[in-house]
C-alpha cells in the first residue's frame, strides 16, 4: 500500500500522526505503527478501501462539528454549597466481623460513621468482578469484567441461614488477623460457605423478603444472555484453572476460547448448576449493595455512595471472552512516553473499538456506566481523557511504537448525559498527565467534574491558593497511588520508586531536592490562606507533627471553590505503607496493605475527629427544604442487557 493511502486510512480511522516524547516534542508515528493499529482496529489494509465498502461497525463515522454539549446530571443542592466526603479502599477496612476483607457490611457501617460526620458521600475502589480462579489478580484497575460485582464483597455472614463453625471461625481468625489480604485464602473460606449456602437456599423455596428467589429469577431473566456468558466464564475458568491452566481465556485449550463454540456449549450443559451458582453470586452481591445505597441514604448522605470505573478491562477476562466483537484483541492501552516514564507504559488492558462503543442503544458504553451508575449517586471515570482518545500499544511493539485514536467524543458525553439523568449520578472525571490541552474546559462544559489532587496543582509559583481551583471539580489530597500527606511530607514516595527500582539514584536525587521546594511551598501556600502551619516543620518532623500538618491541609483544600472534597480514610488513621506503588508487580503488594486501625476503633481516633471538625467548620452543611426533596431513588433492576 503507498504512504499517501496509507495515511489517508489512517486519519479516516481516527489515528493521530503524531505522539509526544519525554522532551515535549511530537514525533511522527511509523507507517509500521499505522498499519498495526489498523489492523487492531479491524480494517483489512488489502481489502477495497472506498468508503462505502466498508460496514458500519468498522469505520468510525466523524462527529459534526455544530454541536451543543450534553451536560451530565448535577443534583439541584450543590448549585448552593459545597460539600465533602470520605474515600477508601473497601478491601482495606478491618472489622471483627468481616472474613479478612472489606465488605459490604463494613461498607454499611462507615456510611452509619460518615453519617454522624457531617460527610455526604463514600468514595471507593472499582468493585468490579475479578477472577475468581485467581484471586491473587486482585487489581481493582484490571478487572475481569465492569458489568459485574466482584463476589469476594459480599458479606456472607449477613445472609440467610448462614451458620458458623469452628473450623471456619478458626480460617477466619487467620485471615483478619493477617495485615495483608489473603485473597487466595478469602476465596476459599467464602466461595465454600457460599455454595453451602446455595445448596440450602435452592431446598428451602421461600426465603425473607431481600433474597426472596422470585427476585433472583427476575434477576436472571433482567440479565440475559450477558449475565449467563459471565457466569459460565466462571465455572469455566474455576474449572480449566483446577487441571493447572491460568484463569484467564487465553491460557485456555483452544476450544473454549470461544463463548460460541461446541466445547463451551457441551461444558454448559454438563454444569448448568455451577452456572446458576454464580448468577446467584452476582445477585447477592447486587442486593447487598442496594443496601449498602439505601443505609447511606438513610444515614443522611446527600451523595451517598461514589464508585470508581476502570478504564479497560483485562485482556482474557469474561468481558473480552463475552462479547469479542466489541473489544480490540491486537493491542492494549497505554500512554506514550513522558518525563516520568521516558519508555512510555503499557497497561496492558482491552479497551472497545471505536466503532462499537457507543454502536446502538445498549451500547457498550451504555451498559458498562449504567452498570455502576444504578448503586451510586456520583462516578469517578478512570482516565477520562478516553472519552476523546486512547493511546493504543500494538501486540508484541514496546510503548513508544503506540498510537493515538479518537474515540467518538460527542457520542460518548450523550450517553453520559441520558444515563446520570435517568440515575440521577453525577460524573468525575480523572484527567491527569499528558492530557489534550483544552479537555478540561471541554469537560467542564459537559457539568463533567474535574479530579484535583493537592500535589499536583503547582505551577511556577507554587502551589495554588485555593481560589485557583475550579468549582466544577473534587478535591483531594492524595490517592490509591498516592503516600499520604504524612509519607508524601518525609518523601517516602521517592524513596520507594528507588527502593524499587523504578527510577535510578541520580533521578532520585533530583526528586529529593525538588520535594525539598515543595516542602517550602506548600508551608507558604498555607500561610497565604490565613491557615496555621505547625512550629518545628522540617523534613523530619515528629508524627504529631505531620498529623497537624494533615489538619491544616485538609482545611486547606476544604477551602477552594470545588463541590466536592474528599479526605483519604488512610490520612485519618495515618497510614504507612501504601495501597499501591504504580511501576511495580512482584516487589510490592500491591492492592492488599489493610488499615492500622479496626472499623470499631474508627470512631475514636483523634485525627479523624480533628479533620472532620475542620470539614465541617469549613464547609458547613446547608439543608433547605427544598434540598432535603431532592432525593434520589437507587435503580432495583438487575443486570444491564
Amino acid at each position: 500500500m503507498k504512504s499517501a493511502e496509507l495515511d489517508r486510512l489512517a486519519r479516516q480511522y481516527g489515528i493521530c500522526p503524531t505522539r509526544p516524547s519525554p522532551d515535549d516534542r511530537e514525533v511522527a508515528i511509523s507507517a509500521d505503527t499505522k498499519r498495526k493499529i489498523l489492523s487492531a482496529l479491524e480494517v483489512e489494509l488489502s481489502a477495497p478501501t472506498d468508503r462505502e465498502t466498508k460496514g458500519p461497525r468498522r469505520e468510525q463515522q466523524p462527529e459534526r462539528a455544530d454541536k451543543t454539549i450534553p451536560k451530565s446530571f448535577l443534583p439541584d443542592f450543590l448549585f448552593k454549597t459545597r460539600i465533602w466526603g470520605i474515600s477508601l479502599q473497601l478491601y482495606e477496612l478491618r472489622s471483627a466481623r468481616n472474613w479478612g476483607i472489606g465488605d459490604f457490611e463494613d461498607l454499611s457501617d462507615v456510611a452509619d460513621l460518615a453519617g454522624t460526620l457531617g460527610a455526604d458521600f463514600i468514595g471507593i475502589n472499582p468493585l468490579h468482578a475479578s477472577f475468581l480462579a485467581d484471586p491473587d489478580r486482585c487489581s481493582p484497575y484490571e478487572p475481569s469484567s465492569r458489568q459485574y460485582l466482584n463476589p469476594l464483597y459480599i458479606a456472607v455472614d449477613r445472609l440467610p441461614g448462614f451458620v458458623s463453625s469452628v473450623e471456619l471461625e478458626r480460617q477466619l481468625e487467620r485471615l483478619r488477623r493477617s495485615n495483608l489480604v489473603d485473597y487466595a485464602g478469602v476465596a476459599r473460606a467464602k466461595l465454600g460457605t457460599l455454595r453451602d449456602l446455595w445448596r440450602a437456599w435452592l431446598q428451602a423455596g421461600a426465603a425473607d423478603e431481600i433474597y426472596d428467589p422470585v427476585d433472583f429469577d427476575a434477576f436472571v431473566a433482567r440479565g440475559g444472555n450477558s449475565l449467563r456468558r459471565h457466569a459460565l466464564f466462571e465455572c469455566l475458568s474455576l474449572s480449566i484453572a483446577e487441571r493447572g491452566a491460568g484463569a484467564g481465556w487465553q491460557a485456555w485449550p483452544a476450544d473454549f476460547r470461544r463463548s460460541d463454540s461446541a466445547a463451551v456449549a457441551e461444558f454448559e450443559r454438563g454444569h448448568a448448576d455451577e452456572v446458576c451458582f454464580h448468577m446467584w453470586l452476582q445477585w447477592l452481591a447486587h442486593r447487598q449493595l442496594l443496601q449498602v445505597a439505601d443505609r447511606a441514604r438513610e444515614a443522611g448522605l446527600r451523595i451517598g455512595l461514589y464508585l470508581d470505573l476502570a478504564v479497560g478491562e483485562a485482556v482474557d477476562g469474561s468481558a473480552t471472552w463475552s462479547e469479542p466483537d466489541v473489544y480490540i484483541s491486537k493491542a492494549t492501552i497505554g500512554s506514550p512516553p513522558d518525563p516520568f516514564a521516558i519508555e512510555g507504559q503499557d497497561w496492558h488492558l482491552a479497551g472497545y473499538l471505536p466503532s462499537a462503543i457507543a454502536a446502538g442503544d445498549g451500547s457498550p458504553y451504555r451498559r458498562m456506566v449504567s452498570a455502576g451508575m444504578r448503586y451510586a449517586g456520583a462516578i469517578r471515570i478512570d482516565h477520562a481523557p478516553a472519552l476523546r482518545r486512547l493511546f493504543l500499544v500494538p501486540l508484541g511493539s514496546r510503548p513508544d511504537g503506540g498510537a493515538y485514536v479518537r474515540y467518538p467524543q460527542h457520542r460518548l458525553l450523550q450517553i453520559l448525559a441520558e444515563t446520570s439523568a435517568e440515575h440521577r449520578c453525577l460524573v468525575i472525571g480523572e484527567a491527569l498527565g499528558m492530557i489534550p490541552p483544552d479537555l478540561p474546559d471541554g469537560l467542564a462544559a459537559a457539568q463533567i467534574l474535574s479530579y484535583r489532587i493537592l500535589s499536583y496543582e503547582q505551577d511556577e509559583k507554587g502551589f495554588k491558593p485555593p481560589d485557583a481551583y475550579p468549582v466544577f471539580g473534587l478535591t483531594c489530597i492524595s490517592t490509591h497511588d498516592h503516600q499520604t500527606l504524612a509519607g508524601w511530607w518525609r518523601g517516602a514516595d521517592i524513596q520507594d520508586r528507588r527502593d524499587h527500582g523504578i527510577v535510578p539514584p541520580d533521578l532520585t536525587a533530583k526528586h529529593l531536592q525538588h520535594r525539598r521546594r515543595e516542602r517550602r511551598n506548600l508551608k507558604a501556600a498555607l500561610r497565604a490562606a490565613g491557615i496555621d502551619v505547625p512550629a518545628r516543620l522540617s523534613a523530619r518532623a515528629s508524627r504529631e507533627t505531620l498529623r497537624e500538618l494533615t489538619v491544616s491541609a485538609y482545611r486547606f483544600i476544604a477551602r477552594t471553590p470545588s463541590l466536592l472534597v474528599a479526605v483519604r480514610l488512610a490520612d485519618l488513621t495515618d497510614e504507612k505503607r501504601p495501597t499501591n506503588i504504580p511501576g511495580t508487580s512482584n516487589s510490592y503488594p500491591n492492592w492488599k496493605p489493610k488499615l492500622s486501625v479496626s472499623l470499631e476503633g474508627l470512631a475514636s481516633t483523634p485525627l479523624l475527629h480533628r479533620i472532620t471538625a475542620a470539614m465541617r467548620e469549613e464547609r458547613p452543611r446547608i439543608q433547605a427544604a427544598e434540598e432535603r426533596s431532592g432525593g434520589r431513588r437507587i435503580s432495583n433492576r438487575g443486570p444491564p442487557r
